[in-house]
C-alpha cells in the first residue's frame, strides 16, 4: 500500500495525514450501526461506533443457540435452537430501541436458507419482534465475509475461508476487490451426518475441497480464516507455542506449525483444552471436525501462509454502507485520529508533534512511516490513568486494541514506542516476553521513536515547530536541535535531559545552536 492510496485527500493545510473525514456527513451517518448475524452456530448482535474507518465496538452480545444443529438429518431448525433464537431477537430488538438504532440488519445464512421451516421462522421473528431478517445465499454470505476481512485489512491478497456451523465460504480477495466465490457444505453440524466412520468423513471434505479448488483455482495462496470455529483452533495455536500476544486479528501461521497444532488438538483433553483457553462446550464440541477440514483445507490448496482475521460477515455489512473515500483510508491513521480526537488532552497536536520529529525519520520506509503517525497521534491518549502505570497501559492500549491493519510485530513496535513515551528504561517490564516479536534493530527503532516523542511532548505546548527544528546527520552520529528565540527560553533543564536521552539512545552527539 503506498501513501497515496492511504492517504489520498492531501492538501496543504491537513499535510501528510490528509484532512478529516470524522465531520463529513458520509462518515457521520456511521455513528452507531447495529447488525445482527443468525448463523448456524450463534447469534450475534454487533453495534458499531463506526464513524472511523477503524469502527469500534459500541455494544456486541453472541448467545450459542445452535440453530442449524440437526439441520442435515432433519431438513428443519433446531426446536431448542429456534426458541433461543427467537428470545435473543427479541431482546437484540429491545436493546437497539434503547441505544436509539433507527434500523437494526438482520442478516441469516445456512441454517435459515437450508431449512425447511425457514421461511416459518422469518415469519415469526417479524411478527414477534419487527425484525425483517434478511437470508443470503452462500455467493453473498462468502461476498459479505470477505469484505469484512478487507475492513480490517486493506492489502488482504489471497482466499477468504469462512466456516459455519452448517457451510463453508471461500472468496478470492485482492486490489481491495472480492472475486470468485463458492459455498460448501462443509459446517461442523453438517459433517455430524456427512458418514459413519472418520475415513469416510475425511474423503467426503477431500472431494469437496477438490471441487472448490478446482472452480477457484487457488494454490499457494495465503489464507485468511473467519469463523468462531478457526478463532478457537488459532487460540490453541497461540496456547502449544506459547505464544506472547493473545490477538487473533491478524495472528499468522505457517502451514507446518498449524498441522503441528493440529496433531496436538486430536491427541488432547478437550476439557482441559477448554478450561486453559475460555471456550465454550458449544465451541469446542465442534472443534475436531474443524481441525478435520482444516487438515485438508491444508492439504487440497497448500496455502503460503494461514492468518485469522478477526473481522467477518458483520464488519462486511458495515464496509457495506462505507463510502468509497472511507475505505481507501488506511484503517490504523483513522482510529488513530479517533483516538486522539476523543481522549487526547490536545487533539491536533499529534500532527505537529509527527512534522517536528520527521526529520529524524528521512529515508524511512512506507511501513514503518505509518507506525511512526499512529503512535504521534496515540502518544498522549492514555493521559489519565496514573503515572506509575501510564507507560504499559500506553503498551497494552496499541497492543490490544481492536486496531485493523496492523499486524502482531506492528502492534508490539507501536507499544514499545509508546511505552518509552512516559518511561526511559523497559528492563524488567512484564511485558518482556512479547519484544521476542520483534528484531533487535526494531527495538532499538521504537525506543528512539518513544525518546523522541518524550522530548518533543513536552518542549513546546502546541506546536513544538515554534520552538526548533531538528536535523539528524546518521553519517556524522549527529543530533541538532536549532532554537528559536522562543524557544531558547522553552528549553530548560527537563527538555535538555530528554534532549540528550533521544541523542544517546541515537548513539549521538547532541548540538544545540541558534535557528
Amino acid at each position: 500500500m503506498t501513501e497515496a492510496d492511504t492517504l489520498p485527500d492531501l492538501d496543504e493545510d491537513h499535510g501528510p495525514f490528509g484532512r478529516p473525514l470524522f465531520d463529513d456527513p458520509s462518515a457521520r451517518a456511521l455513528s452507531r450501526v447495529g447488525v445482527v448475524d443468525v448463523g448456524s452456530n450463534s447469534v450475534r448482535m454487533v453495534v458499531f461506533d463506526g464513524a472511523a474507518r477503524s469502527p469500534a465496538y459500541f455494544y456486541n452480545e453472541k448467545i450459542m443457540c445452535g440453530l442449524g444443529k440437526g439441520l442435515a438429518q432433519t431438513g428443519r431448525l433446531s426446536p431448542e435452537g429456534r426458541a433461543r433464537a427467537l428470545m435473543a431477537l427479541k431482546r437484540f430488538s429491545l436493546l437497539a430501541q434503547g441505544m436509539g438504532i433507527e434500523t437494526l440488519t438482520v442478516v441469516a445464512t445456512a441454517a435459515v436458507r437450508e431449512a425447511e421451516d425457514g421461511p416459518e421462522f422469518q415469519l415469526q421473528v417479524l411478527n414477534e419482534t419487527g425484525l425483517k431478517m434478511w437470508v443470503i445465499d452462500g455467493g453473498e454470505e462468502a461476498r459479505l465475509s470477505a469484505q469484512g476481512v478487507l475492513l480490517g485489512w486493506p492489502d488482504a491478497k489471497g482466499v477468504v475461508c469462512d466456516i459455519g456451523g452448517n457451510s463453508m465460504e471461500l472468496a478470492r480477495i485482492g486490489d481491495g476487490k472480492v472475486g470468485k466465490r463458492v459455498s460448501t457444505p462443509l459446517g461442523p453440524f453438517r459433517l455430524q451426518q456427512a458418514a459413519d466412520t472418520a475415513k469416510k468423513r475425511v474423503a467426503h471434505i477431500d472431494r469437496i475441497l477438490k471441487d472448490a479448488q478446482i472452480q477457484m483455482k487457488s494454490e499457494g495462496e495465503r489464507i485468511y480464516l473467519v469463523g468462531g470455529s478457526w478463532r478457537v483452533i488459532a487460540r490453541l495455536d497461540m496456547e502449544r507455542r506459547n505464544y506472547p500476544l493473545t490477538v487473533l486479528h491478524e495472528y499468522r501461521m505457517t502451514p507446518t506449525g498449524l498441522l503441528d497444532t493440529l496433531d496436538w488438538i486430536e491427541t488432547a483433553d478437550l476439557a482441559v483444552l477448554r478450561a486453559r483457553t475460555g471456550t465454550s462446550p458449544e465451541r469446542m464440541e465442534l472443534v475436531p471436525l474443524a481441525c478435520e477440514v482444516l487438515r485438508e483445507l491444508i492439504r487440497v490448496l497448500k496455502p503460503s501462509e494461514i492468518d485469522v482475521s478477526a473481522y467477518g460477515i458483520r464488519e462486511g455489512l458495515l464496509y457495506e454502507q462505507m463510502p468509497e473515500k472511507l475505505r481507501r483510508r488506511d484503517p490504523l491513521i483513522e482510529a488513530a485520529r479517533m483516538s486522539e480526537q476523543t481522549q487526547a488532552r490536545m487533539p491536533g497536536f499529534g500532527k505537529k508533534l509527527f512534522t517536528f520529529l520527521e526529520p529524524l525519520f528521512k529515508g524511512a520506509p512506507d511501513d514503518r512511516m505509518r507506525l511512526i503517525k499512529a503512535a504521534c497521534l496515540l502518544h498522549d491518549t492514555t493521559w489519565r490513568a496514573h503515572p506509575d502505570f501510564r507507560a504499559e497501559a500506553c503498551f497494552d492500549n496499541a497492543t490490544r486494541a481492536n486496531l485493523g491493519g496492523l499486524d502482531h510485530p506492528g502492534r508490539v513496535f507501536l507499544g514499545l514506542a509508546l511505552l518509552h513515551r512516559y518511561k526511559n528504561s523497559r528492563a524488567g517490564s512484564r511485558l518482556e516476553p512479547m519484544f521476542r516479536l520483534l528484531t533487535e534493530e526494531d527495538i532499538r527503532d521504537a525506543e528512539v521513536l518513544g525518546k523522541a516523542m518524550r522530548f518533543g511532548a513536552m518542549f513546546a505546548m502546541g506546536d513544538p515547530g515554534i520552538a526548533g527544528t531538528l536535523d539528524w546527520q546518521p553519517r556524522k552520529r549527529i543530533l541538532e536541535l536549532a532554537l528559536t528565540e522562543i524557544g531558547r527560553g522553552l528549553f530548560g533543564e527537563v527538555a535538555q535531559a530528554r534532549f540528550a536521552s533521544l541523542a544517546l539512545a541515537l548513539k549521538a552527539t547532541p548540538r544545540v545552536t541558534d535557528a
